[in-house]
Formats: C-alpha cells, structure tokens, sequence
C-alpha cells in the first residue's frame, strides 16, 4: 500500500512489549521470567527456538492472549542469519545438512513456529525490509485495517550480525537482540497513532537499529517519531486519544 507524501494513516495501539525489557535491573532474573513466559510451548517445540526465537515468543506472549486467531506481520532485516550461517560452516566441513536445520533456518522459520505454538491458522506475513525499515511493516498490517481486519499483530525482531558479516558503516546491526510487539486496530481503545510519508530525505539506519528510536517513543513522553531514509522519510505522531480517530 502506497502513503501519498502528506497524507495520514491513523491507528491505535492496542497494547505493545519489548523482549529484553527496559530498564532492568540489577538483581532481576532474566532467564527465569523468560522460562515463565515460554511455558506454554510445549517441550518438543521449545528445543526447535534459537535464542532469536525465544526473543519474539517472549515479546509476543506479553502483548495479549488472543494471539492464536489473529492476523500477524513480522518484519526482521536478517531472521536467522546465524543459522544460516551454521549451516554454511557445516557444509564447508562436509557435514549433512538436516532438512530440520534447514527449515528452521529460512526467513519465515519463527513465523511458522510462532503458528504452531498458538495454533494460528489466520494470515501471516513476513517481510524482510530494506531501507525503509519498520515502515514496511506499517504499511502493510496498516493496509490489513483499511481492508476490514478489526487488528493485526505487527512483531519486529533482529539479532546482531554475526562476526563474518560487515555492519559497518551501514547501520545494519545493533550490539543486542530485539524484539517488539504490537497489537494495533482502528479504534479500540489504546495509544493512538498518526502516520505518514514526509519527503525529507536522509539515513537513520535500517530496522534493527530503527527499533531502539521506535521503544523510547512508545515509552516517554516524546510525541512524535521521525525516521528518516534516502528516499523519503516517516512520522509516527500521537493523537491525544483514540476517540480523535
């Protein structure tokens, strides 16, 4: 779905998490609130979860119970990159390549265990952005409201690039690995949006270095959120309730 230069798309976050939470702190256990949050996925599909894997369930498990019978859109820059990148190292060695490792290796992989964990049989999209970023996300589960779907789950995620692969000076990567999720309608309750194109150009990196800007405006007081690009650039604004919309 294309956004004309100056023209406004307006939503509602519905609720939204962030997998590693901000803020922690110093005595807080980690790794036992994440067991929690993975409990419900059953032994044999929890071994199948790269670390990456165990991100996204995490964030997703914390923005609602309904997530088995809703449209989603994922958007991560490189998926399973690391895997990929395993399995490569593997075959220069002259190692079988399971078709398991395989599976679990392609840019839709968490996407398809994300559908068997909540028995989610409704549409999902995955993308794989370039220098738009997280706005290509927006513009299609965006495009999913204006259809008629009452709400759609957006999930971005990355983890940092391998070693063997060059990051700089592209903005490509972050140091960590980030998930965040988001459930949004168009006019149930929750924080609402304004969004649009703008034609001031520039370069802000891609998403995984996107999304750390995108958490501190969902989190502060900020109103707005500009992400620039070569081509264009974009405007989260918020409105001051879900009833303007």
């Amino acid at each position: 779905m294309l956004v004309p230069n100056h023209s406004t798309l307006d939503f509602v976050i519905q609720t939204w998490s962030v997998w590693p939470p901000t803020g922690l702190n110093d005595g807080q256990d980690l790794g036992g609130i994440q067991d929690k949050l993975l409990a419900f996925v059953p032994t044999n599909l929890k071994r199948r979860l790269s670390p990456l894997a165990k991100t996204v369930f995490c964030a997703v498990s914390q923005c609602g119970n309904n997530n088995g019978g809703i449209p989603v859109v994922f958007s991560s820059t490189h998926g399973e990159l690391a895997r990929s990148l395993d399995m490569i190292k593997a075959i220069e060695t002259g190692e079988d390549i399971s078709p398991t490792a395989f599976s679990l290796s392609v840019h839709n992989a968490i996407a398809g265990l994300f559908s068997i964990a909540y028995g989610n049989t409704a549409e999902v999209t995955v993308l794989a952005p370039g220098e738009d970023g997280m706005a290509s996300a927006f513009l299609e589960a965006l495009g999913m409201l204006q259809e008629g779907i009452p709400e759609v789950l957006m999930v971005f995620y990355d983890e940092p690039l391998p070693d063997f692969y060059p990051a700089e000076p592209f903005q490509l990567s972050t140091n960590s690995s980030c998930a965040v999720a988001l459930k949004i309608s168009k006019d149930q309750d929750g924080m609402a949006i304004q969004f649009r194109r703008g034609e001031e150009c520039g370069y802000d990196g891609e998403q995984p270095v996107q999304l750390p800007l995108f958490i501190q405006f969902l989190s502060d007081s900020s109103m707005q959120l500009e992400i620039k690009t070569p081509r264009q650039s974009w405007h989260w604004q918020r409105l001051k309730s879900a009833s303007t919309l």
